[in-house]
């Protein structure tokens, strides 16, 4: 979109002097160490244009000029240049049009809340004799849904608030516990979200290869597979999930062998039937063989898509790293699969019309996993809204990012992570050919007290969540409950590599029942967050999320002068906020366990 010069004429001047353009300021125009300085560097170290707009790159003028008067002529030349069509010449226009205007009411909030929109934190981590000791924070609820779009105050207290509520990671404790391979896999973590994201995107690969394995949730059959997006902003190490890729890429490759032979062979046939002139009408002519394969490219028609699922007997993998291939396919005339990716979640028949050989193709019991990761912005290019049907069928996963710089040598032992992988994907290929060899399918199951277990969380989960998100998250936390019951059936299909017991029903641990609880437990954190981010048209959304945050700066205890004085903080009348207080006691999020006395319940 191009982003046309300032027309001073829009917009009424309150100074008429003119301004001697001066020499643009250094790089350092702003005290060093300065908040600016800091997000300004983020967004440089991930390329981001956070000014797609004319408006957009107006405003950020104007919120410089009004924060920091010439000096931040050199910030929004920086800022600018990631525009594709920048022109220096036309950006120092711009700024002195917007020197003259005097910010006209736009403040140095916009830049922070352009920022933000971009995926870039603008957290500024506070040094204190406390930070040794806060690492690993105590999760509260939910971590800090602002909005994508709303309009946020980032002073020096909100920036504090944002680092201090930075999503939770799964607890250290599960590692220990979880099937070998498993713990051969996070073991290589050198972080907890990083240990986290192996987790998950190995569970997600995984799912698309335990033939012969199924449940019964909800009186329906259902099989292991799972959808991930694994969200962070540029650089904040979501790109290790690709080493996940490896622990099924034997499978991928046994596929594509046996389709290169098959092909071959067809090949072989066709010449003989070409040259068999005389006899063609005693002969059938040999049919192209189904293309094999287990990652299916995401940069695919609908129709390409459904055709490799249905030659694969509705079996596959979508895993793409950059989230924004699969929104930009969406968006063309033949590449919405939406729909399929809904219905494949849920294993319903997915049908389409190959109009090469005018024939009508249903696919039953599609069984399709899928992992994405990309940025914030990312996440809501492929799903518009809040009410997108597409966003409660995946496990979403926040990455905190890290400012420490990562020791790029460390862990030298001769052998790569490459061949590491390699090695434990190998390993799981002989599950794979051991399940698939089996001539009844095993179903996995729960106990009757984990059933009860589990039915009594999600109960609780639900009313809770409605209170803090609204009626449209709903969805997500049912949708949660199958996923976790499929983490379950991941986890006890992989007990065989240790235990070597091949048998129906294949009943869940009270070890692997507890991973699993202790995992969806940070999920729906994160998946809260996430949902928090969405754009929106509508002020339906601003209720819940002003909740979740009056929750979130709650201390663990308070009394009603301490909730008084956080709503006070918020705008929120003090009779609204004793309301809300009781909403929260009565759906379990505090407990109200004395007189003026409340504790938050994690």
């Amino acid at each position: 979109m191009s982003k046309k010069t300032f027309n001073p004429a829009d917009w009424k001047e309150t100074n008429k002097t003119e301004f001697q353009k001066p020499v643009a300021a250094s790089l350092n125009g702003s005290p060093a160490g300065s908040d600016i300085e800091t997000i300004t560097q983020r967004i440089e170290s991930s390329g981001a244009d956070i000014t797609p707009n004319y408006a957009d790159w107006r405003d950020l003028g104007f919120a410089l000029a009004d924060e920091l008067g010439e000096s931040g002529r050199s910030y929004y030349h920086r800022l600018s240049r990631f525009y594709q069509n920048y022109n220096s010449t036309e950006a120092d226009k711009q700024f002195d049009a917007c020197l003259k205007a005097h910010g006209h009411g736009v403040s140095i909030k916009t830049f922070y809340h352009l920022a933000k929109s971009a995926g870039v934190n603008v957290g500024i981590p506070k040094v204190s004799n406390k930070s040794q000791n806060t690492a690993k924070l105590s999760p509260s609820l939910l971590g800090e849904g602002s909005g994508v779009r709303s309009e946020i105050a980032e002073t020096e207290e909100t920036s504090e608030n944002e680092t201090s509520t930075q999503l939770c990671s799964f607890p250290s404790e599960i590692f220990d516990l979880l099937p070998d391979l498993l713990r051969r896999i996070t073991v290589k973590g050198n972080s907890p979200e990083d240990k986290d994201i192996l987790l998950l995107g190995s569970l997600v690969s995984m799912s698309a290869c335990l033939p012969n394995v199924f449940g019964v949730y909800a009186e329906r059959e259902v099989f292991a597979n799972l959808f991930l997006f694994v969200t962070a902003q540029a650089s904040a190490g979501k790109g290790r999930l690709t080493l996940c890729r490896k622990l099924v890429e034997p499978i991928h490759k046994a596929l594509r062998e046996q389709n290169r032979a098959e092909y071959e062979s067809y090949q072989r046939d066709l010449t003989e039937y070409a040259a068999a002139k005389s006899d063609k009408v005693n002969l059938e002519k040999p049919q192209e063989p189904p293309l094999k394969m287990l990652v299916i490219p995401a940069n695919n028609s609908a129709t390409g898509l459904f055709q490799i699922l249905n030659d694969n007997k509705g079996k596959g993998l979508i895993f793409e790293t950059e989230g924004d291939t699969l929104a930009q396919t969406f968006k063309s005339e033949h590449g919405n699969y939406s729909d399929g990716f809904r219905k494949a979640f849920h294993h319903e028949t997915i049908t389409y019309n190959r109009r090469k050989d005018r024939e009508f193709v249903e696919i039953d019991m599609p069984r399709l996993s899928a992992l994405l990761s990309g940025t914030p912005r990312q996440v809501s290019a492929l799903i518009p809204n809040a009410e997108n049907g597409l966003f409660s069928r995946f496990i979403f996963y926040f990455m905190n990012i890290r400012y420490e710089w990562k020791d790029v040598f460390a862990g030298e032992s001769g052998q790569t992570l490459d061949h590491y992988f390699d090695h434990l994907g190998a390993q799981f290929h002989e599950l794979h050919k051991c399940l698939e060899s089996q001539d009844k399918p095993m179903r996995f199951c729960l106990t009757v007290s984990q059933q009860q277990q589990f039915n009594i969380y999600f109960e609780q989960t639900q009313i809770q969540y409605i209170e803090l998100c609204g009626e449209d998250y709903i969805g997500t936390v049912r949708r949660l409950g199958l996923i976790t019951f499929r983490i379950a059936m991941i986890l006890t299909a992989l007990r065989i590599m240790d235990n070597g017991e091949l048998r129906s029903p294949l009943v869940c641990s009270d070890t692997d029942f507890n991973i699993v609880m202790e995992i969806v437990k940070v999920l729906v954190q994160h998946a809260a967050h996430v949902f928090q981010q969405l754009p929106t048209d509508t002020a339906t959304k601003v209720q819940p999320n002003q909740k979740q945050q009056f929750l979130n700066m709650l201390p663990a205890e308070f009394d009603r002068q301490t909730y008084l004085s956080v709503a006070q903080k918020l705008n929120i009348p003090a009779k609204t906020a004793e309301k809300q207080i009781a909403r929260f006691a009565k759906t379990g999020l505090i407990n109200h366990f004395a007189q003026n006395q409340y504790r938050k319940i994690s």
